[in-house]
């Protein structure tokens, strides 16, 4: 009785801190199609401003890979108003920091700041969301700066040349297989003339999310926006993308990739859908409490059984990405230690995997997991960017904001035979893409 009564008094303490960080977010949309997002935090006297648009590396076709975290770069260097550079000085010089990221199904640009200092935040990104200059000269020496971003971040990371070769050959007709930053060939036929209808077409009120969380009102947000955002045309050319759905996988799939590196490692991946693309809304959630399961702190099943007890690997972590606008893999790393192969390996994982199919998690393991993932969820919100990348997330994805507040509750809800079920459907050889770094000596070259 004592475990329960622990456990209870976990999620009742989880509870109430999301209760008295779960203050309501006010939505708001423009006339143009902006939509608004504010959640009012008094903790602080800071703000954080984020804007989303709905597109990433999944919207882009063969042959422009790459194009939308180039433009992203170029989003810093000038519109008629503010010459190149001039946004990061700017924001600086009123003591806030600032930058922008790029993923498979978005684009966001945020800013910390001091909250009598979001007007200007505002009035700059609203200038540069429709007014780019795009000169060709600072485009020509961006996309060196990102073609060398990618030689230092893949091509010379054996680690990650894995993981990019992995989402290439896991998928063949989803977008998923291309990587954020693009392919070196379609960097160096990149040109400037390649952004401005990407740019014309996604960047615009009726493409975006504006997010603020912090210690600011949320009427003087929607007027501030009013004032910068409310007189920018919309894009007429902002239509539902072609479905590149995947196609059923019919056996399991293996790449090797040889490299200079010190040791080998393995990436396994299941196909699987995420809470926006399964059948039943559940399973997503099973899903994340599966990952956890296997790996989430040193008592779950990899580190405990491959790692300290049967000691035949240095590390196995298992991976899932709730929130994705598209179906994605579960994903399963390890390094084998010294003496064992990538084949070992991968046997003890499936092993560990089987055991998942064949019997359920115990109500005393379960209740630690779920603690576990409830907790770490909740305690993001105590970040004011956390809570506002939550918010961004969900909405630009096409899930919609409000399944920030259910996160909790549906994780509570997984039942063990809902955990054991989703590994025998999905935990399938079939679905399963194996990718395999194969070590070289630092003094080899796979090329003759």
């Amino acid at each position: 009785m004592h475990i329960y009564k622990n456990r209870y008094i976990i999620f009742a303490l989880l509870t109430l801190l999301s209760g008295q960080l779960g203050a309501t977010v006010h939505e708001f949309k423009l006339d143009n199609g902006l939509k608004i997002l504010v959640k009012e935090d008094h903790r602080a006297p800071v703000v954080v401003s984020q804007i989303w648009y709905k597109v990433g590396s999944s919207y882009e076709h063969s042959g422009i890979t790459g194009v939308s975290h180039v433009l992203e770069h170029m989003m810093f260097k000038g519109t008629n108003k503010y010459g190149p550079g001039e946004f990061s000085k700017v924001i600086a010089a009123n003591g806030g920091r600032e930058n922008a990221f790029t993923g498979r199904d978005y684009t966001a640009y945020f800013q910390q700041l001091e909250k009598s200092r979001l007007p200007i935040s505002f009035e700059m990104e609203a200038d540069r969301m429709r007014f780019l200059t795009l000169p060709p000269e600072e485009f020509k020496r961006e996309v060196e700066v990102v073609m060398e971003e990618r030689r230092m971040r893949t091509d010379d990371k054996p680690r990650s040349k894995t993981y990019e070769q992995f989402y290439a050959t896991a998928f063949t007709g989803s977008p998923y297989q291309q990587p954020i930053i693009g392919w070196m060939n379609d960097l160096k036929n990149l040109t400037a003339d390649d952004l401005k209808p990407w740019y014309r077409r996604w960047y615009a009120p009726n493409n975006a999310t504006l997010v603020v969380v912090g210690d600011v009102t949320a009427n003087e947000v929607l007027n501030l926006a009013k004032r910068h955002f409310g007189k920018i045309e919309p894009s007429d050319d902002i239509k539902p993308l072609k479905p590149r759905e995947e196609a059923e996988q019919q056996g399991p799939r293996h790449v090797r990739v040889q490299a200079p590196a010190k040791l080998a490692y393995l990436l396994m991946g299941y196909k699987v859908p995420v809470l926006k693309t399964a059948e039943q809304e559940w399973e997503a959630y099973a899903l994340e409490v599966l990952a956890s399961v296997l790996s989430s702190g040193a008592s779950a099943r990899f580190p405990k059984h491959l790692v300290r007890e049967q000691q035949i690997a240095a590390s196995v972590d298992a991976g899932y990405n709730l929130y994705a606008r598209q179906s994605d893999v579960f994903l399963i790393d390890a390094t084998p230690v010294a003496g064992q192969t990538v084949a070992e390996v991968q046997a003890a994982i499936e092993k560990e995997l089987e055991n998942l199919k064949q019997a359920p998690v115990s109500e005393d393991e379960l209740a630690r997991i779920k603690a576990q993932v409830v907790a770490a969820k909740v305690y993001e919100k105590d970040s004011v960017f956390y809570q506002a990348m939550q918010l961004g997330t969900l909405e630009t994805v096409g899930l919609g904001w409000q399944r920030m507040d259910e996160y909790a509750e549906r994780i509570r809800a997984v039942t063990a035979e809902q955990v054991m079920q989703v590994a025998k459907k999905y935990l399938l050889e079939e679905s399963l893409t194996v990718a395999e770094l194969v070590p070289l000596s630092l003094t080899q070259s796979t090329r003759k």
